[in-house]
């Protein structure tokens, strides 16, 4: 061996890396306190409570510094086998966390939470997974906002001679389905039409007589199409009304961010009973999903703003935040938006003013922060797993074994909800199999939790501890879906 290697192989040897606790550090120190003197002694805890100090600061700045990162710009990954290049197939890939919109939650469903207990349990064999579809190509019948021209045979008609057999007892017939061709065209989200109608003036009078505008032109510049269309693409596909105004006048239809918003504004009032019915309809929900964004709002009305804020009691409050309801039920999911001065809980305090005194406490899932609490109406509180799972990703090249041990054993439990999504279970039929599949390992993983702190293996002021304290300090609310 060269000397260079051996240097190499040298460099290598000092750098291994040690995992030993501040504790077992003090339980040497004791050990050896007997050949040391008093301020030797006091010395070296002093260093070693130094270590554990900085230790701990620079793993609270790394974590820091990842949901910095995650902050700016987004989360590189969540997934187990990014995480851990050698993990096996894709436990816990369930887990990553999703759209708010997505809502809703990347948890384990509570729907089954409000059904009786039973022993028993769903069995039987994984299912196979199935081939996903591939992108392909869409069908005629896929464009259901295609308009339909219907196009008669130049010179045939049903009943004719045929052209080819030329018999008199051979005749064509019409076939069920026609044969179908699919042409798309390209235009502006809105257009326009100029009717220029036609003037004639009289040369002696000098009276103007103007053409009739064509009949459903209507008097206004704007139609009732044009506010619908523009609620939809900023609300519905997240499109600024300024890059609408840029598209439109690339376009050669001009329609500025200001005309947009007067025109969505007042169509708004129009739309207000429906929300309001919205509002009915979401009270009724089994699961209602709550949080806050902050909001920013280019061009506040700090005055209407005030008076809107002495009316609810949020005077003394000067942030502005967008909460997003999304109540579940028997029928479709239901998505409302509230911005202002309240934050989430008293957002869902209001709706669920308008709830059936009839039914029973809904199931909320929500994150861990008392302002999602809807005060003085009753809710089965349920906290979103994802929120505890992402803190152990956060801190994982911290204590990578650990936080290995616990990903994987959740990525089990998220596996056991992907089967039973894909079975279709009823909530009867989820609870119990996740209180037979996912119970021992949730059980498990608390014991696991109390071992590591009463074995001193993990300190409790650690990020890992935070984490782990922030879990078990929440754990009937995580583990509603048992």
């Amino acid at each position: 061996m060269s000397q260079k290697k051996k240097k190499q192989e040298k460099k290598k040897q000092k750098a291994k890396r040690q995992e030993v606790s501040i504790q077992e550090l003090h339980d040497i120190l004791d050990r050896a306190k007997g050949s040391l003197s008093d301020s030797d002694h006091e010395r070296l805890v002093g260093a070693v409570d130094t270590l554990a100090s900085i230790t701990q600061l620079l793993e609270s700045k790394d974590a820091s510094l990842r949901r910095l990162r995650s902050m700016l710009f987004g989360p590189s990954t969540e997934k187990l086998r990014q995480l851990f290049p050698d993990a096996p197939g894709k436990t816990g890939d369930s887990a990553t966390t999703p759209d708010p919109t997505e809502g809703a939650t990347a948890a384990p469903s509570s729907e089954g939470a409000a059904a009786a207990p039973s022993s028993d349990a769903t069995q039987g064999q994984t299912p196979e997974k199935t081939k996903r579809k591939g992108h392909g190509r869409n069908g005629a019948s896929q464009y259901t906002g295609a308009t339909n021209v219907h196009v008669d045979h130049a010179s045939l008609k049903p009943g004719c001679v045929c052209p080819d057999c030329n018999s008199e007892g051979c005749k064509v017939y019409e076939q069920k389905d026609p044969a179908l061709i699919v042409r798309i065209t390209g235009m502006a989200p809105i257009t326009a039409s100029i009717y220029k109608l036609q003037r004639l003036r009289c040369h002696i009078c000098g009276k103007v007589f103007t053409a009739a505008s064509p009949e459903g032109v209507g008097d206004e510049k704007y139609d009732e199409t044009v506010p619908s269309m523009v609620g939809m693409l900023r609300y519905g596909a997240g499109i600024p009304f300024y890059r609408l105004e840029h598209l439109q006048s690339n376009m050669g239809i001009p329609l500025p961010a200001g005309t947009q918003w007067d025109l969505v504004d007042e169509a708004a009032d129009q739309l207000e009973p429906a929300f309001e019915e919205l509002e009915r309809q979401a009270a009724q929900g089994e699961i209602l999903h709550n949080d806050d964004t902050t909001m920013t709002i280019l061009d506040l009305d700090k005055e209407r703003l005030k008076e809107a804020a002495k009316e609810d009691g949020t005077a003394d409050r000067t942030g502005t935040f967008t909460t997003g309801i999304v109540s579940t039920g028997d029928d479709h999911p239901i998505a409302l938006f509230f911005t202002g001065r309240q934050h989430a809980g008293e957002n869902l305090k209001d709706v669920l003013a308008k709830r059936s005194a009839e039914l029973e406490a809904p199931i909320q899932m929500s994150d861990g922060l008392s302002r999602n609490t809807p005060g003085s109406f009753q809710t089965i509180m349920a906290n979103c797993m994802a929120h505890a799972r992402r803190k152990y990703v956060e801190v994982v090249e911290a204590f990578p074994d650990e936080c290995r041990h616990i990903l994987e054993t959740l990525g089990e439990v998220y596996r056991f909800d992907d089967e039973a999504r894909s079975r279709k279970m009823s909530p009867e039929e989820r609870l119990r199999w996740h209180q037979v599949n996912s119970a021992p390992l949730m059980d498990g993983l608390r014991r696991w939790f109390e071992e590591q702190f009463e074995a001193k293996l993990i300190e409790p002021n650690s990020e890992l501890g935070k984490a782990i304290r922030y879990m078990t300090k929440r754990w009937d609310k995580l583990t509603l879906f048992l």
